[in-house]
C-alpha cells in the first residue's frame, strides 16, 4: 500500500520535472531564437547604414567635383534663365580654372555666405571692365584683381552683382550652368549674354 501511494507521488512529479525540462529548453530554444533574429536585424541595420554612408559620399563627390541639376529663382539673369528654371552645372571648369568670360557660374554671395547666387562671367583677373550704374547714368571703369572675377547678371535693371559688392574671389565659385532642362520648350544650351561684354581697352 505504502508503494502504491509513493509510486503515485512519484509519477505527477515526473510530470513536473519533464514539464520543467520542457520550459528550460523551451526557453533556451526561445533565447537562442532572439538572439539569432537580433543578430540578423542588427546585420541588416548596419549594412544599410553602411550603403547610405558609402553612397552619400559617393553622390557628395559627385555633387562637388562632377555637377548636378539645380533650379534657379529671382529674376537678375532673364531674359536668359527664368524664376524657376531648371538647369545643369558642372563643377569640373572651376576646379581645372576653365571658366571663361561669358560664363555663367553658381557663386556663393559675398555678403550672404549661406545662399548662393546666379551670375555671368563679365571680367577675370586683370580684366578692366566698363561698368554702369543700374540707372546707366554713371559709367566707370574697374580692374579685377588676381585671384577674382567680376559678376553681373543678364537683367542689369534688376540685380545685384558686382556692381554693389565689387569683384569677387574666384573660390566662391561652385560651378558652370551651361545647359538648360526645363521648361522643355527652352531645352538646349544657354543663350548668350543679351547685354555683350563691357570690357575696355583704354
Amino acid at each position: 500500500m505504502s508503494f502504491m501511494k509513493l509510486k503515485a507521488i512519484s509519477t505527477p512529479l515526473t510530470v513536473i520535472n519533464f514539464i520543467n525540462n520542457n520550459n528550460r529548453k523551451s526557453g533556451r530554444w526561445w533565447q537562442s531564437l532572439h538572439r539569432t533574429m537580433l543578430r540578423g536585424v542588427l546585420g541588416k541595420t548596419f549594412r544599410l547604414v553602411g550603403y547610405t554612408i558609402q553612397y552619400g559620399c559617393i553622390a557628395h563627390c559627385a555633387f562637388e567635383y562632377v555637377g548636378g541639376v539645380v533650379m534657379c529663382s529671382g529674376p537678375s539673369m532673364e531674359p536668359t534663365i527664368q524664376n524657376s528654371d531648371i538647369v545643369f552645372a558642372e563643377n569640373l571648369s572651376r576646379h581645372f580654372y576653365g571658366i571663361q568670360r561669358g560664363d555663367i557660374v553658381i557663386a556663393k554671395s559675398p555678403s550672404d555666405p549661406k545662399s548662393n547666387i546666379c551670375k555671368r562671367v563679365i571680367g577675370l583677373e586683370g580684366d578692366k571692365i566698363l561698368t554702369s550704374s543700374p540707372s546707366d547714368f554713371f559709367k566707370s571703369h574697374n580692374y579685377v584683381p588676381t585671384g577674382h572675377v567680376w559678376l553681373e547678371g543678364d537683367n542689369l535693371q534688376n540685380s545685384t552683382d558686382s556692381r554693389y559688392y565689387g569683384p569677387i574671389p574666384y573660390g566662391l565659385i561652385r560651378g558652370r550652368i551651361f545647359f538648360k532642362i526645363w521648361p522643355l520648350s527652352d531645352f538646349g544650351f544657354l543663350r548668350d549674354s543679351p547685354n555683350g561684354h563691357r570690357f575696355s581697352d583704354d
